[in-house]
This record gives structure tokens, C-alpha cells and sequence, in this order.
């Protein structure tokens, strides 16, 4: 006797997906919750671009010798040209008009391989030859008594801003008025009574070369096309044993008047003169 025997039914691939889906929809557990949002907000990807440039144009300034000539402009001061000379040695000079006491002298500082000088330069109110003073190790940081700040640019400021650890936030700028060159925002993000540099815009040149600076101590400008550098730079003077000029201004001078009234070369207090003379001219007269 023949039995027919009923085909195997096979489900379909689509159908064989589906099914654990719905089964899953027709489980009692609750779905997973969704990932936590991160503890802070992504970087904004502009902003390491731009951390990237900065760090790049610094690099290459450190790598830039040169002469240059800078504009320095202060609120309510005169414009005063700062001259930076980078040499291929390493060793530098920033010479700095009214760089100390109080915009009254003339300074320039410089790091060869014997130190870190301040040298004092003559003027119409310090006619004294130029003479410098070592004040630490080419490396040393000066105090803040004595320093003037705008060398830190081309110095150890490029330092920090090629160091990707530094706590900064680096942002695209605009140029300063008559500055050229490409220009970043760079504030710190981190609070420090001594930040490794001051806030504000920094401009360079492709090459390197540093165009511009606003920080808190002014705005410098290159005042025109760099000049090639020197094999090694020269102090103002010669070397002598001394204290460096600071950064405050000297005392005014003593007055003609001292409060008890003498005068210069009147030895007597309020007027009266050798002798027991009185100011009408009448001499005391003596008994016989």
C-alpha cells in the first residue's frame, strides 16, 4: 500500500532572520540602556588643526635665524623698535629701548654660551659707556624685577608652543592692525599665578619667521623684511661685576629744600646768616 509522505517545509532566509527578532520582541527583559554621554565635550576638531599649524610655525621659528626689527606699541607710550637677532648658533640678543627703570633706560638682553646677560646701554639721560652684567645660566629664566618680557617670543615662549602638553587652547585669529602672516588665539587651560607664556595672538610666516605679537605687555609688529644672521652674537660691552638695572623707576632726586628749610650752602635754618645776622642786615649790638 503506497503512503504519501508530506514535504519537510523549509523556512525561507528571510523568514529564518525575522523569527528571532520577533521572539526577542516578545521577551519580558527591557532593552539596554543607551551609552552614557562622555564626561566632557569633544575637542572641536579646529581647534587641533590649528594647535597643529601653531606648533608647526613655532618649530620652525626656532629654526629661523635672523635680524629683525620690531615696532612695540604700549597705550600711552611712544613706539619703540625692538630689535631681534637670532644667530646660527643658537645664541641670541633682544635689544630693548627704555627696557628698565620706568622706560628711562635702554637694556639689552642676550644668551651666548658663557650666560644670560643684561647689558645697559648709553643714553642722552645714562651717557655711561654700555656695559653688561651676567645675570644666570643661558637657560635661567630672569627675575620678574628685571624683565621686560617682549624677548620671551623668540625665546622660550616657541618652546611652549611646540610642546602638544602645555595646557593651551589654540584658535585661528585675526592679524593685528598692519601685521602680517598666519595668526592664532592662545589662552591657557589651566589656572597658574606663572603660566608658561602669556595670552593673547601670536602671527607668523610660512618660513617661520615671527610677524606679530599682542600679549600683555604690548603689540609687536615686524617693521620690515628680516636681514640674514650673524655666526654668533656680540654683547653691547664688556663684562663687569654689578647688579642689573630694574624694571621699576628710580627715585625722583632730592629736593633743593630739605623740610627744615637749609638751602644749599646756607648752613643756618630758616635764613638767618653766619654770625648771628639777622635778615633786615642788623648785627647785634654788644654791651661797651
Amino acid at each position: 500500500m503506497y503512503v504519501a509522505h508530506r514535504p519537510a517545509v523549509r523556512l525561507t532566509a528571510p523568514i529564518a532572520f525575522a523569527l528571532p527578532v520577533l521572539l526577542a520582541g516578545c521577551s519580558s527583559d527591557p532593552p539596554d540602556d543607551p551609552p552614557p554621554p562622555p564626561s566632557t565635550a569633544p575637542r572641536p576638531a579646529g581647534q587641533d588643526a590649528a594647535r597643529d599649524e601653531l606648533a608647526a610655525l613655532a618649530a620652525a621659528a626656532q629654526d629661523r635665524h635672523l635680524i629683525a626689527r620690531y615696532t612695540l606699541r604700549v597705550a600711552d607710550t611712544p613706539d619703540r623698535t625692538i630689535v631681534v637677532t637670532s644667530a646660527n648658533d643658537g645664541s641670541w640678543r633682544v635689544d630693548v629701548p627704555g627696557g628698565a627703570l620706568g622706560g628711562t633706560a635702554d637694556i639689552s638682553l642676550a644668551a651666548t654660551a658663557d650666560g644670560l646677560f643684561q647689558c645697559a646701554l648709553p643714553t642722552a639721560t645714562r651717557p655711561e659707556p654700555a656695559s653688561c652684567v651676567r645675570v644666570g645660566e643661558r637657560d635661567d629664566t630672569l627675575p620678574r624685577r628685571i624683565d621686560p618680557r617682549v624677548q620671551h617670543p623668540f625665546t622660550d615662549w616657541l618652546d611652549v608652543l611646540t610642546d602638544r602638553r602645555a595646557p593651551l587652547s589654540v584658535s585661528p585669529a585675526m592679524a593685528p592692525p598692519e601685521a602680517i602672516g598666519t595668526c592664532y588665539s592662545v589662552e591657557t587651560t589651566a589656572a597658574s599665578i606663572n603660566p608658561p607664556l602669556d595670552v593673547g595672538i601670536y602671527c607668523f610666516d610660512a618660513d617661520g619667521t615671527p610677524t606679530a605679537v599682542r600679549a600683555a605687555f604690548g603689540t609687536l609688529t615686524l617693521a620690515g623684511p628680516p636681514e640674514p644672521a650673524p655666526a654668533t652674537v656680540q654683547l653691547a660691552g664688556p663684562v663687569v661685576d654689578g647688579e642689573p638695572l630694574g624694571m621699576e623707576a628710580p627715585p625722583p632726586p632730592p629736593s633743593d629744600l630739605d623740610p627744615g628749610g637749609t638751602t644749599p650752602g646756607d648752613p643756618t635754618p630758616n635764613g638767618t646768616a653766619p654770625g648771628g645776622i639777622e635778615p633786615g642786615g642788623t648785627a647785634p649790638t654788644g654791651g661797651g
